[in-house]
């Protein structure tokens, strides 16, 4: 059973801009009856525990501020995915696949994987991982479990089109892989520009699959900004620019070919709703408390990315936007997932919010779909009627 869901111990000295649009979740029906969570160490919750690899953190100073210690999640506490299914009201996180068991499954199921990519090759110089074609056949052997304690596939279609599917995965394609020529010879295969059309490619087949699997309210949430982390301007060098250009750069063009592919899967699939997330967020660290944004809270390892076992973290944790060497920290992770379900600005989110998302309901089938927000009277809907 995943751990019930308690304030950050960091949450009353923070911005009154996140007070004010956290959800009590306590005892809270949650907006959807479930989320399903694909994607890499960003939103990995343990299922690297027990895998051959170097991508995992089932050890302290991980989990340093989560109620259960060191649970595998790359954070101090909390991951984005934890932070937004709060505040979907979720009264437990959603369990990681590795421990999914019983009926706990009907929440949601978490198989997200550190290292993983949408190539299966990405991150495999780590270790063991589970990439995204691997997380799509477990998500079959999960619906074959829910159908089992429904009863048909009926029951189990309907559940799984209310379901909100989380999808964050990219960034080892490129981190761990295409500037990775050590290991990969994508970055003498392709250009940036290439490589993005193939990435996206392939990433299209892989969310239509989903998609045929019952998958309708699809959140799918572009690469953050990989050459700001403290190990990316380590390695690289800035040449007296903030952060490092070329890999920003590389991820502005896959996030510019996801939204487009926003654009084609409205269009082709309507009777799914489909939505960009930027997981950046538009928040400036220092106006919001944080005094640290290119260092890590914890002491790193000689790959200068995981903390070092047992070590003695920053004690102003709510300070840092990075946690390790490459993860953000439990703090900036409440941030940008109070964007992406609630920002009105179309750069964040497009077409929609998570929580617009979660309030959509289809009216009736047929080939002419009709989307209507539940709730007449939401005061953040960005879309009603026929969409």
């Amino acid at each position: 059973m995943e751990s019930k869901l308690i304030q950050p111990w960091w949450l009353l000295k923070f911005s009154l801009f996140l007070v004010s649009n956290l959800r009590n979740w306590v005892n809270a029906e949650p907006q959807v009856p479930c989320y399903f969570i694909f994607g890499d160490s960003l939103s990995d919750s343990g299922n690297n525990n027990n895998l051959n690899t170097l991508a995992k953190v089932n050890y302290m100073p991980y989990g340093i501020d989560f109620p259960r210690g060191p649970t595998g999640r790359f954070s101090n506490g909390r991951n984005m995915q934890d932070a937004i299914v709060e505040l979907l009201g979720f009264e437990e996180y959603i369990i990681p696949f590795a421990k999914a068991k019983g009926k706990s499954i009907l929440k949601g199921v978490n198989y997200a994987s550190g290292s993983a990519g949408i190539r299966n090759e990405s991150g495999r110089q780590l270790g063991t991982c589970v990439p995204f074609n691997e997380q799509i056949r477990n998500h079959k052997t999960i619906i074959s479990r829910i159908t089992q304690i429904l009863g048909d596939d009926s029951s189990a279609k309907k559940l799984l089109n209310q379901c909100i599917y989380a999808v964050q995965i990219g960034s080892n394609d490129y981190i761990n892989n295409y500037f990775k020529p050590k290991f990969y010879n994508t970055s003498d295969q392709y250009t940036p520009e290439q490589f993005a059309v193939v990435l996206v490619e392939q990433f299209s087949k892989q969310i239509k699959a989903l998609y045929n699997d019952g998958a309708r309210k699809l959140a799918l949430f572009g690469i953050g900004l990989i050459g700001c982390t403290p190990n990316a301007i380590a390695v690289y060098g800035t040449n007296g620019s903030a952060c490092v250009e070329k890999l920003n750069n590389a991820a502005q063009v896959f996030n510019e070919r996801l939204i487009s592919l926003v654009d084609e899967l409205n269009t082709n699939l309507t009777d799914a709703k489909f939505t960009y997330l930027n997981p950046s967020g538009t928040s400036t660290a220092n106006s919001l408390g944080f005094t640290v944004t290119n260092a890590s809270c914890c002491e790193l390892g000689s790959d200068g990315e995981l903390c070092v076992p047992n070590s003695e973290p920053c004690a102003n944790r709510s300070g840092y936007v990075f946690w390790d060497g490459m993860h953000t920290s439990d703090a900036w992770n409440e941030v940008i997932a109070t964007e992406a379900y609630s920002t009105q600005s179309a750069s964040q989110a497009y077409p929609l919010n998570i929580q617009n998302l979660a309030q959509l309901q289809i009216n009736n089938g047929g080939k002419n779909h009709r989307w209507s927000v539940i709730g007449e009277n939401s005061p953040n809907t960005l879309y009603s009627d026929s969409i």
